[in-house]
């Protein structure tokens, strides 16, 4: 299957990772430099920002980025601590202080005032801890740039850890570590530090608990708070320290703003932690370890230590490996594999730290392949010995080097916060100049360095690790941190080649040259400079819309087609019969558009709401190519039995893997099959799945074809000619072919999206079991709907939701616990659109969670809480929300004038932020011609309705739509039990009485209500 392959520089313990993409570029000729104090920095040339290193009187290492076009101004300090340095006996000690540093400083004494300031001027904060770094970062509006960082440095000053703060904050670690529990690539990291030296900082359990940072310290006399603190005093150094400042003034403003605000970080000269060597002996080489996962599913993870290739970075070895062992196309192992049927995934890249690295390949199996797990890895050890014998070609290591100069040059603009991070954690890695380059440039083609990797690459070198449920009940081991069942037996060199001798004869090669490399990279000479899409083109077969790029100036396109076919999604079995469709037509695609994403080209196939999407994006130069090819694979559909039988039973475990989803999520899926017309339970597709057979699929394409209108939007480096001339093309291989694939839709065909409206003054509830009776967590969607598509109505719920989110954040999460995430934000469009953004202070997401959120069905707008605990059970939780909306009522009757404005401010600065790329700006105007809205102007026109807002009215809507009783609400609100709390659902629901209305049934429920008028047709 279609899929992104990657190669990883990350940290082993927290899951946070640096990550370059494989099609990311080599250092080559034409590169530009910012002249700075510290030497030259490189950078690409389509980069018009500036650059310059400084280095502080105490020693703090400073990259400063101006950007006069930013409307958002970002910090990211890295401090070179982690979870290995973790205390003895106090595990997950880091990312506590991670915690903690959020809550006040003895400047800024108030309680989360920092976080506040930040949500309150449009801005978004964060944090995550990893083996050997924590990181934290925020961004914000222009204005209000000062005084934040000002905040933000008082982290890295004089902290106040208060004793009251300490045990609200360790029971969020725990509830953060008891959402891990669950997690398979938790679970399997956690056994593979497991298995590993005990005396290596690797072989730490990182995130710590309840039990790591209370129970057991407790019962030993220590105190963690003052633990912590010593931690805090000797760890946190400015010269382990690297700030990046992304501001809109000038180099000079930007230099006298740091000097002033972060010189009295303290320096105490901490050494860097040194790791002793490799953290495997040969006790833990040629393994075996069979494991049990949560999940459904098959997986291989062939992993070998390797001497890390950081330090050769520009000549690039495991990346040149990675891009042949994980590659796709035909000859590659995973190709084979795939002709067997064996494996539905495979990928490849390192992964570790400057002193240690693992090489990993990780395959996803299918039933057959599980059974011939010796058979894969014959074939992956096969393969190795072919790349030893082809030696290091220099045309493949060009090829990358070509690709990755081009991926770089023309790289998109990202958000501030994002480049910032990203650089702040490469800064200690990388000398000056590659600050921003890291290791996305390979330059230096050494053949001698790569076979050197590759011949650590062996069989009496590797560790395999063997995932399926199959294993259930056969496992003599249990790892303590996650309790994930395991059994290990050794495994000889002698026997890893017995079973290369005895693998199917495969046809296996290097790949051929990419033809997909781009090499008319010009920029079209755009004459019509178009502020919004137009409507280029319609006829009853397609309407086409156009966007040409006149702002980000990269020889790049975007493409939108969705296939509107009233079959496809009119019936359960519909619904799975349409997935099938596009799974099969990725799967036979993958050979050919591989080499396309490679070289920075990229496709996507998925299901919509009225039938299916195709996307294709990135360099323009051969993007017609990639669509013809697409358009004939539509029109001469093959279902392939063999391929159907793998792609049936991958899509089976998928739906089946729906009952471990996190509660949250099962809540937001009830939520909107409640509100959304014409969807259907995940249990009803799974049950059409079950007996679909390869017959139905060959007679169901046809006849979801027969009718269809294609809705189109081009935008990017493309003139009005190329825009039309794919539609036309589109038109003439389905439409008017003399035995049509496809004729128009009838004019009551027309798809139309449709949202049940809820009873005004009535209080809907849904309760559930969890699906997983393993988890412990309950959830609670809170929903409240307010009002269709409308300018003045949407801006004045979106200030709420502005003002009211930090209360929400505060009070739910912080002071009651009720969730580990807390935040306020809208949904738009079936679609979480997050307002708020200083939810989860760590890199992985979700556990204790309090979401609050503006929800758009369609053009239907709502307020919407989610909150998940361990702690709570919904019941519970949905009183307390309840409690907190009556808080608000005091917080909006007593805002003052200036607090309203300043609100409005930040709201305007917010949604007047410009998009970032092509790809950002093409999903907006996409959103509005999906959802029939076609209000290209929104942004300008919410902002003048903004504008005109009075604090009065704001209070008048609250009154009237949002507050406890008010005359026009409707409110629904979703339970799900974990088994913590499941013997409370039958009280609970014996509990609601009228006027409020229990929901037995969904679909009987919704398909009782009212529809609001459709947007679209």
């Amino acid at each position: 299957m279609k899929k992104e392959r990657r190669w990883t520089y990350k940290s082993q313990d927290s899951g946070v990772e640096s990550t370059t993409a494989s099609n990311q570029t080599a250092m080559a000729g034409g590169m530009e430099a910012a002249a700075d104090k510290g030497g030259e920095i490189v950078k690409a040339r389509t980069d018009e920002r500036e650059y310059r290193r400084i280095v502080l009187k105490n020693s703090l290492e400073v990259l400063l980025i101006s950007d006069a076009e930013t409307d958002k101004c970002a910090a990211s300090m890295n401090v070179n601590v982690g979870s290995f340095s973790d205390p003895e006996g106090l595990d997950g000690l880091a990312h506590f202080l991670e915690h903690m540093l959020f809550y006040a400083s003895e400047k800024y004494p108030e309680e989360d005032s920092y976080s506040k300031y930040i949500t309150e001027h449009g801005g978004s904060t964060n944090a995550y801890t990893s083996s050997e770094d924590t990181n934290y970062h925020f961004d914000i509006n222009t204005d209000s740039f000062d005084e934040a960082l000002d905040r933000f440095a008082q982290f890295f000053i004089k902290p106040l850890m208060s004793a009251d703060a300490t045990m609200r904050e360790i029971k969020a670690v725990d509830s953060e570590n008891q959402k891990n529990m669950l997690s398979d690539s938790w679970r399997l990291r956690q056994l593979q530090k497991h298995l590993s030296r005990d005396d290596h900082p690797y072989h730490k359990f990182s995130t710590g608990n309840m039990d790591t940072l209370h129970v057991r310290p407790e019962a030993k006399g220590v105190d963690t708070r003052s633990e912590l603190l010593k931690f805090y005093d000797e760890h946190y150094s400015v010269n382990i320290m690297h700030l990046v400042i992304y501001g809109k003034e000038n180099l000079d403003k930007l230099q006298g703003l740091v000097e002033e605000l972060f010189q009295e970080i303290r320096n105490t000269n901490k050494t860097i932690l040194r790791l002793p060597g490799q953290p495997c002996t040969p006790d833990h080489l040629q393994v075996l370890v069979k494991v049990v996962p949560i999940r459904q599913y098959h997986e291989l993870t062939v992993s070998w230590p390797i001497t890390p290739t950081i330090h050769q970075y520009e000549e690039a070895p495991s990346r040149y490996l990675s891009h042949l062992i994980g590659h796709e196309g035909e000859g590659s192992l995973f190709h084979a594999l795939k002709i067997l049927g064996f494996a539905t995934g495979l990928y490849a890249g390192e992964a570790g730290t400057m002193e240690y690295s693992f090489f990993n390949v990780s395959i996803d199996l299918t039933d057959a392949g599980h059974e011939h797990m010796e058979d894969i890895i014959g074939l992956l050890f096969r393969h190795m010995k072919i790349l030893q014998h082809s030696g290091v070609p220099r045309w493949i290591f060009d090829e990358i080097s070509a690709i990755s100069e081009t991926s770089f040059h023309y790289q998109a603009k990202t958000h501030p916060i994002s480049y910032a991070t990203g650089i702040s954690s490469k800064m200690r890695i990388y000398p000056t100049k590659h600050w921003l380059v890291g290791s996305s440039l390979p330059s230096k083609f050494n053949p001698a360095i790569v076979k050197k990797v590759l011949d650590e690459i062996s069989p009496s070198n590797v560790r395999i690790f063997w995932e399926s449920n199959k294993f259930e009940g056969k496992t003599d081991k249990i790892e303590p941190w996650y309790n994930t069942p395991y059994s290990l037996e050794k495994i000889t060199k002698e026997t890893i080649q017995e079973w290369e001798q005895s693998a199917p004869d495969v046809n296996l090669f290097l790949p051929i040259p990419n033809v997909f490399i781009p090499t008319d990279l010009l920029l079209k000479d755009v004459k019509d400079k178009e502020n919004f899409p137009v409507m280029l083109r319609k006829t009853s077969f397609s309407r086409l819309w156009y966007k040409p790029d006149t702002k980000f100036f990269r020889p790049k396109a975007y493409v939108k087609m969705e296939f509107n076919c009233p079959l496809a999604v009119s019936s359960p079995d519909a619904v799975v019969l349409s997935s099938m469709f596009v799974w099969l037509l990725e799967d036979c695609l993958n050979e050919y558009a591989y080499y396309a994403e490679d070289a920075g080209l990229y496709y996507g196939l998925s299901l919509s709401d009225n039938g299916f999407e195709l996307y294709l994006g990135g360099f323009n130069h051969k993007l017609m190519i990639l669509l013809e090819a697409v358009i004939e694979k539509i029109a001469k559909f093959e279902v392939k039995p063999d391929r159907f039988s793998v792609i049936k039973e991958m899509d089976t475990k998928a739906y089946q893997n729906n009952k471990f989803r996190q509660p949250y999520s099962q809540a937001t899926s009830y939520c909107s099959l409640v509100l959304h017309d014409q969807t259907w339970p995940w249990t009803e597709e799974l049950d059409a799945l079950l007996h679909m057979e390869a017959e139905d699929l060959v007679k169901f394409v046809p006849m979801m074809l027969s009718r269809a209108f294609v809705e189109c939007y081009v935008a990017g480096n493309v003139d009005k000619e190329e825009a039309e001339s794919m539609v036309k093309h589109v038109e003439d291989v389905l439409f008017k072919d003399p035995k049509p694939i496809c004729r128009q839709l009838f004019p009551s065909q027309l798809l139309t999206d449709r949202v049940a409206e809820l009873g005004t003054r009535t209080k809907y509830f849904y309760h559930q079991q969890g699906s997983n009776p393993k988890d412990e967590n309950s959830a609670l969607v809170h929903y409240i709907q307010v009002h269709q598509d409308e300018f003045s109505m949407n801006v004045k719920l979106q200030l709420f939701c502005l003002i009211a989110k930090q209360a929400t954040f505060h009070q739910l999460r912080t002071v009651e616990q009720l969730g580990y995430i807390t935040s306020l934000s809208r949904r738009y469009n079936d679609s979480f659109l997050y307002v708020v953004k200083n939810a989860p202070r760590d890199s992985s997401l979700i556990q204790m969670f309090t979401f609050m959120r503006h929800r758009n069905h369609s053009g239907v707008n709502g307020v919407q809480f989610i909150i998940q605990s361990s702690d709570k059970g919904p019941r519970h939780i949905d009183s307390r929300v309840e409690s907190l909306l009556k808080d608000l009522e005091s917080k909006f009757y007593n805002m003052s004038d200036e607090e309203f404005k300043s609100n409005v401010t930040a709201l305007t600065d917010m949604k007047l932020e410009k998009h970032k790329n092509l790809s950002e700006e093409s999903r907006f105007y996409w959103g509005e011609i999906r959802n029939g809205t076609l209000k290209f102007n929104r942004i300008e026109a919410e902002v003048a309705a903004l504008r005109e807002i009075k604090r009065e009215e704001l209070i008048d809507y609250f009154d009237e739509y949002i507050k406890i009783d008010a005359p026009k609400k409707k409110s629904l609100s979703i339970f799900v039990y974990g088994s913590q709390h499941l013997k409370e659902m039958v009280s609970d629901k014996a509990k609601v009485a009228s006027p409020f209305i229990e929901i037995e049934d969904i679909v009987r429920f919704r398909n009782s209500l009212p529809l609001y008028r459709s947007l679209r047709g």
